[in-house]
């Protein structure tokens, strides 16, 4: 399945993800997913939220450049080889997968979610 996806990108220092998580709960935007990468100058933090457009428009309302984008969500079995054979597929299709993290889930152990560069030829192969 398809959803939107917030980036932000954040100044690494120490505050700045604090200060970027007060600006979500006060818009009160509930996250079900989030990851947070960085390299020496800045950060990304990704969220999967419940109201991802509204959490875009807050985070440029307080200064934040910020992207929303698809990504993949994979329920995930809890069987040895399952998450292989998924990434697979999405090779086999010749898709590239650019990222992905896990996250939690009420109907599986844990989802995937997944960004490619081609995110409707990915969910195909997926037979989704």
């Amino acid at each position: 399945m398809l959803v939107k996806q917030l980036s932000v990108f954040l100044e690494n220092r120490p505050g700045t993800l604090d200060e970027a998580l007060k600006v979500l709960k006060e818009a009160d935007i509930n996250m079900k997913a989030l990851s947070l990468a960085d390299t020496s100058e800045f950060g990304v933090m990704r969220i999967i939220a419940d109201k991802p457009d509204e959490a875009k428009q807050a985070m440029k309302n307080a200064g934040y450049t910020s992207i929303v984008n698809e990504v993949i969500s994979v329920e995930l079995k809890s069987e040895v080889g399952y998450l292989a054979g998924i990434v697979k597929k999405i090779s086999d299709a010749g898709v590239n997968i650019e990222y992905m993290y896990a996250a939690p889930s009420k109907d599986s152990e844990a989802k995937m979610l997944i960004k490619t560069d081609d995110a409707a030829r990915a969910q195909s192969a997926l037979g989704e």
